[in-house]
């Protein structure tokens, strides 16, 4: 087992079993009327295609491969991992999987919505889970995320924790999804400082380390002194750059990045691929696979940030409460974090 898939199962209890996640489904369960009998000579089988990048990226494939170990572990599932070098081998990965018996294949990424339609149309009789997208197909479970609940509150830790008053947000790749993160950062960051500065770059990529070690550069000239930081394995060069400066700090994204740099990343946001993977894969244990899109949010603990393991005394109690007092007024519905740019122009920042 390579090194990093064997760090990643270490972790992978740890991650899932204390935050399994209840009443989230949007949708009643759906049965596809096929008894099973899972035991050790009949067990439970998964399969995951990653996105580019792979596994090892400390991010999002690696939250989504610690749900899979988990199965593994705690439902004594056989799993495989097909990882995808590009968008070209989403398609043939998905069909390699769906000629065999699985119970339920894992698309890990956006990016492979319209592979999995196309696979899922053509084997009817598979069941599918795609995480970030929503394929309208009877044997696909989609699981989506309120990315900018954790972002809102990311971008009011920058602002609060900023010397400058200009901080930085860095995507992946500049599309819907990724708009999400960046619009909650900045509208999180203007509830605690209207007039703070955002400025924000893409890397146009996942997987471009460099670039994003390079762009995370441009941002800290340009005077930001926190960066979120939402571009996957493109991310681990930014994190780099931030370890290389003094008095600027990162947040990480997707997986706990915290230990990346002790000190030097005041939080991640959370995104627990992990929680979804595993939860869908007892769905499919039980065979009551929802029938409808999931999604993920605060309230249900499927994003959060970290637990400032090396930074309070960075970041403060004072800041910490406050933090906190939002994460609170977002789950009662008294802050509605913007996802898109146009929500972000009306956004105006709540008085609590």
């Amino acid at each position: 087992m390579p090194h990093h898939r064997a760090r990643a199962a270490r972790r992978a209890l740890a991650l899932v079993a204390v935050a399994l996640l209840a009443g989230c489904a949007k949708g009643a369960p759906a049965n596809d009327g096929v008894a099973r009998d899972y035991g050790a000579a009949n067990p439970l089988r998964l399969a995951m295609v990653t996105d580019v990048g792979g596994l090892g990226d400390k991010s999002f494939n690696d939250g989504a491969y610690a749900g899979l170990v988990a199965a593994k572990k705690l439902l004594g599932a056989k799993v495989q991992v097909l990882e995808s070098k590009s968008a070209s081998d989403y398609q043939p990965n998905l069909t390699v999987l769906a000629d065999q018996d699985f119970d339920e294949i894992f698309a890990i990424g956006f990016l492979m919505h319209d592979d999995v339609r196309y696979v899922a149309r053509n084997y009817p009789k598979r069941r599918f889970a795609i995480i970030d997208a929503v394929v309208d197909e009877p044997n696909v479970t989609s699981v989506t995320f309120r990315e900018q609940e954790g972002s809102f509150l990311a971008g009011a830790l920058a602002a609060l924790v900023s010397k400058t008053k200009t901080i930085g947000f860095l995507g992946g790749v500049d599309v819907p999804l990724l708009r999400k993160f960046e619009a909650g950062y900045a509208a999180g960051a203007r509830e605690i400082d209207p007039h703070v500065k955002v400025l924000d770059k893409y890397v146009g990529s996942f997987e471009d380390v460099a670039s994003g070690k390079e762009l995370a550069s441009v941002l800290f000239d340009g005077g930001a002194d926190v960066l979120f930081v939402a571009a996957g394995k493109s991310g681990l060069g930014a994190i780099d750059e931030t370890r290389a400066r003094p008095r600027v700090y990162a947040i990480g994204v997707d997986s706990n990045q915290d230990a990346l740099a002790p000190g030097k990343i005041l939080t991640s946001v959370l995104k627990r691929v992990d929680v979804a993977v595993f939860r869908i894969s007892q769905d499919a244990r039980s065979q009551k696979l929802p029938a409808g899109p999931v999604e993920f949010g605060l309230r249900d603990g499927g994003v959060a940030l970290t637990d400032f393991k090396y930074t309070k005394d960075v970041v403060g109690t004072r800041a910490l409460a406050r933090i906190d007092a939002l994460r609170r007024a977002i789950v009662e519905g008294r802050i509605v974090p913007p996802k898109t740019r146009e929500e972000l122009a009306a956004f105006k920042p709540v008085k609590l």
